[in-house]
């Protein structure tokens, strides 16, 4: 797979610090398409967030597995993958921190309309929205500016996800077919 990009501190206007044995992540995402050419998003209302679908590899989950379960999980969804698009870095210095999210294009094979979300998704005001790609870009980038901080989750690593997110969807949009 291809690096999509790498984010940093710098990114969302921080200061880069130096890591010391950063705790290490491997994640999924997808970019999920329905048959009227939409894409799915998670909607944090709570917090102003729009997220892609996606999330951790759990010990023993192969890549393929950890996707299946997690737009299962966040979209209700069971899907068949139609690409990799590639990989993207994250670097939080300040919480020496390190995630490598495998991305992926795939269709909704089956829509169970039964989302399985966590206690913290459910408290953080999470819903499935859909809409097309470049409408799904510009919510998540003025979701940026607007992020309200959770209990679950601070302004630093949310910002995070947004602009992983933004610069994934943009690399979807300039480089699919």
């Amino acid at each position: 797979m291809e690096l999509i990009s790498k984010v940093t501190d710098t990114d969302i206007g921080e200061q880069t610090k130096i890591m010391n044995e950063p705790s290490k992540r491997i994640a999924v995402r997808t970019i999920l398409l329905n048959g009227k050419g939409e894409m799915a998003l998670l909607h944090k209302a709570k917090k102003n967030e729009y997220k892609l679908i996606g999330g951790g590899v759990d010990e023993g989950e192969s890549l393929n597995q950890a996707l299946k379960r997690e737009v299962l999980e966040e979209a209700g969804c069971e899907i068949e993958v139609i690409a990799e698009l590639g990989y993207i870095e994250e670097e939080r210095t300040r919480d020496n921190f390190t995630q490598v999210s495998y991305v992926y294009v795939a269709e909704v094979a089956k829509d169970t309309q039964q989302l399985h979300l966590t206690e913290e998704e459910e408290e953080e005001g999470a819903k499935l929205c859909w809409c097309n790609t470049e409408e799904a870009l510009k919510k998540i980038k003025e979701s940026y500016n607007k992020l309200i901080p959770s209990q679950y989750s601070d302004l630093y690593n949310t910002k995070f996800i947004i602009k992983r997110d933004e610069k994934i969807l943009s690399y979807y949009i300039l480089n699919r077919k």
